[in-house]
Formats: C-alpha cells, sequence, structure tokens
C-alpha cells in the first residue's frame, strides 16, 4: 500500500475516534505530500522523495521544539512532540548510533578517507547509503567523530 492511500485511510479512522492529534499530524503529512503532486515541476513523486519530505517535516517540528522549550513554552512544545510522533510512524526505522558506525567505517575505508578534510567525501556516501534510515545530523556527527 502506498504512503497516500495508508495516510488517507489513517485520517478516516483518526476521524472517526476524534484523535486531534492523530489528525494534526496526518493533515501535516498529506498537505506536504499534496504540495509536492502540485508543485509544477511534473516530476515523479517517488517513495525516495515521500521518505525525505516526512523527515523534513520531523526536522521543522524538532527546531521549532528547540525553540518552544528555550523559551518556556511547554504548551507549544507538546503539541511539537505529538505531532513528531506522529509522523515518525510512517518513516522506515531508525538506525540507532551503533548500527551506524559500521557502515561509516566502512565508507571510510573504502573512500581511504583520514581526516576532516575527507568529510565532503565520507558524508556524500554515507548520506546516500543510509537515506531514510538516519537523519543528517546524527550522520554527520559520528563522521566528525571517526575521523577527528
Amino acid at each position: 500500500m502506498s504512503l497516500e492511500s495508508t495516510i488517507n485511510a489513517d485520517l478516516k479512522t483518526a476521524m472517526k475516534a476524534k484523535d486531534q492529534v492523530a489528525l494534526r499530524g496526518i493533515r501535516a503529512i498529506k498537505s506536504a505530500l499534496l504540495l509536492l503532486k502540485t508543485d509544477g515541476t511534473g516530476s515523479e513523486v517517488t517513495e525516495d522523495v515521500e521518505i525525505k519530505t516526512l523527515q523534513k517535516l520531523i526536522k521543522q517540528r524538532k527546531d521549532s521544539l528547540d525553540i518552544f522549550v528555550k523559551q518556556g513554552r511547554e504548551d507549544l512544545a507538546a503539541v511539537e512532540r505529538e505531532e513528531i510522533g506522529v509522523i515518525e510512524k510512517y518513516l522506515p526505522k531508525q538506525l540507532s548510533a551503533e548500527e551506524i558506525k559500521p557502515i561509516i567505517a566502512d565508507i571510510i575505508a573504502t573512500t581511504g578517507a583520514s581526516g576532516m578534510k575527507d568529510m565532503g567525501k565520507v558524508m556524500g556516501m554515507a548520506s546516500q547509503k543510509l537515506s531514510g534510515q538516519a537523519d543528517g545530523k546524527t550522520i554527520s556527527t559520528i563522521v566528525k567523530e571517526m575521523l577527528g
């Protein structure tokens, strides 16, 4: 079942259950996917593009969450946390740092990277290989740690 049909089915379920948290998160996803389809580029919306879009939605909410926490706005921070939880359900399982390290070590060995000057090369391959399974910030932190 495609992400779009899953989202539509879950939206109906959330409406029937009157689950406001799920409704907010699912509507955000549906809106983002609709914008992708109607952006005028005519490009096909693949599963990879959908995953990147969901990751972008989560990143936006995490950025907002940080701001709200710093400002002491727990009411708004709670809303962001709830939406992050809903959106994460539609992403593939995220790898832990321990699962990412061997993959990056293999990339470093393959590329022959020896220091921070090679970080761009390693990040490019790591981002491509771990696409959808880890966010860029986590990958970057681990690459810096292993090259530094």
